[in-house]
C-alpha cells in the first residue's frame, strides 16, 4: 500500500518515487543563490511595509576585482621599470680600447768564431748556459697568482694560461718552426690584430710592424730541421693591470733549439741556435673570455745569424762549422737580462757551447 502522498494504486511505473525525485538533480548551492535576479522578502518585512513577495536585487558587477587589478598594476610596473633600466642603466659599459698595432724589433746575432757542434745534443745542452733549463712547455712557469684592484685570481690565471699557450705554440710547435704553419698561432689572437697578423705574413716588410719573425719563431726549412724536439726554455712570466679594464703580461724567455742541415743524416754534426723572446700581452675582458691575447710588443734576439741574412721572414742558422763573414758592433748574450740596442749584434763567445 502507497504513503498518504501516494496515489492509491501506488507510483505508476516509470513515474518519479515522489515529488522530490524531479528536482533532485537540480543544486541549488550558495553561488547559485546569490546570482539570483530576484530576492524574496523576509516575512517581517513584509508585515512592515505591505511590499511586495519579492524584490529585484541589482545586477553583480562582473568586472575585475580589486586583487586582480592590484596583480595587473604591480606587473605594469615590473615591465616598465625593466624597460627603463634596460635603456638608462646605471652603470657604465666599458669603452671598447682599439687594438694597438704590434710594435716588433728583431736582432740577428752574429757569432764571433766558427758555430760549435756536437753528433750528441745532450752533449752540446751540457756544455752550454742552458744546461739547467727545462725542456718544452715546462720551462714556461708561472709565477705566485695574485688578485689586482679590478680583476679576480682566475682572470689573471687566465692571461697567464694564454700568454703560456701563446709562448708554446709560438716557440715550441716544430709544425710553426720549420712546417710554415700559422694557425696555432693566429688563433690565439684578438681578431682585432688579424688584419696585421695576415699582412705580415702576405707581404713581409722590415718596417717593425710587418715580421713574421716578430709573431713566432720559424726558421728556413730548405736549410735547418730540429736535431732534437725537446727545446729548452728557461724566463718568466709577471701579471700586472695596465689599467681598470686591461691586465699586462710580461714573457721574458730564452728558447735554445738544437739543429742540423736539412736532409743530412743523423750523425751529422749538430749546433745550438739561441732565441730570446720579451713579449707583452694585454688582455681586455673579451680576451679573457674568449682566450685570446693581444700582442703588444715583441723583442726578439736570435742567433747564430749572419747580419747579411734577411731574418724578416725566416730565421736562416748559421750551423755547425760555419761563421759570419762579419760580426755586429758588440757582443750581446742573449741569456743575461738588459736588450741589445743595435738592429744586428755579435753573439757573445759564453752563449756558445764550450765544446
Amino acid at each position: 500500500m502507497g504513503g498518504p502522498g501516494d496515489p492509491p494504486e501506488g507510483t505508476p511505473e516509470g513515474a518519479p518515487a515522489g515529488g522530490e525525485d524531479e528536482y533532485r538533480s537540480v543544486v541549488f548551492d550558495e553561488s547559485f543563490v546569490r546570482a539570483a535576479r530576484l530576492q524574496e522578502f523576509s516575512a517581517q518585512e513584509r508585515m512592515a511595509d505591505h511590499s511586495p513577495a519579492v524584490r529585484r536585487r541589482p545586477p553583480l558587477q562582473r568586472g575585475l576585482s580589486r586583487q586582480a587589478l592590484i596583480l595587473v598594476l604591480l606587473i605594469a610596473i615590473a615591465f616598465g621599470t625593466a624597460i627603463y633600466m634596460g635603456v638608462r642603466h646605471p652603470y657604465q659599459t666599458p669603452a671598447t680600447r682599439p687594438a694597438e698595432p704590434l710594435r716588433m724589433t728583431v736582432i740577428p746575432l752574429a757569432p764571433q768564431t766558427v758555430v760549435p757542434g756536437s753528433a750528441s745534443t745532450d752533449q752540446l745542452y751540457a756544455d752550454s748556459p742552458a744546461a739547467q733549463f727545462r725542456t718544452g712547455a715546462d720551462g714556461i712557469t708561472f709565477p705566485a697568482v695574485r688578485r689586482t684592484a679590478h680583476f679576480s685570481d682566475s682572470q689573471v690565471v687566465t692571461a697567464l694560461t694564454t700568454a703560456k699557450d701563446y709562448l708554446v705554440e709560438s716557440s715550441l710547435d716544430p709544425s710553426v718552426l720549420t712546417g710554415g704553419a700559422t694557425r696555432p698561432v693566429r688563433i690565439l689572437l684578438d681578431p682585432r690584430q688579424l688584419d696585421q697578423f695576415d699582412q705580415s705574413f702576405d707581404h713581409p716588410t722590415a718596417d717593425g710592424r710587418h715580421a713574421p719573425t716578430g709573431w713566432l719563431v720559424r726558421f728556413d726549412g730548405t736549410r735547418a730541421q730540429l736535431a732534437d724536439k725537446g727545446i729548452r726554455v728557461q724566463g718568466t712570466l709577471q701579471a700586472t693591470e695596465f689599467d681598470a679594464n686591461t691586465l699586462e703580461v710580461v714573457a721574458d724567455h730564452t728558447f735554445v733549439y738544437a739543429l742540423k742541415a736539412t736532409g743530412v743524416n743523423a750523425q751529422a754534426k749538430a749546433s745550438l741556435f739561441t732565441v730570446r723572446r720579451e713579449l707583452t700581452f694585454r688582455f681586455d675582458r673579451d680576451d679573457l673570455r674568449m682566450h685570446q691575447a693581444e700582442l703588444a710588443v715583441s723583442y726578439v734576439q736570435a742567433g747564430p745569424l749572419a747580419c747579411s741574412d734577411d731574418s724578416v721572414s725566416r730565421l736562416r742558422p748559421l750551423l755547425a762549422g760555419e761563421t759570419a763573414k762579419a760580426g755586429g758592433p758588440a757582443g750581446t748574450d742573449p741569456y743575461a737580462t738588459g736588450s741589445a740596442t743595435a738592429l744586428c749584434g755579435s753573439l757573445a763567445k759564453s752563449a756558445q757551447p764550450k765544446v
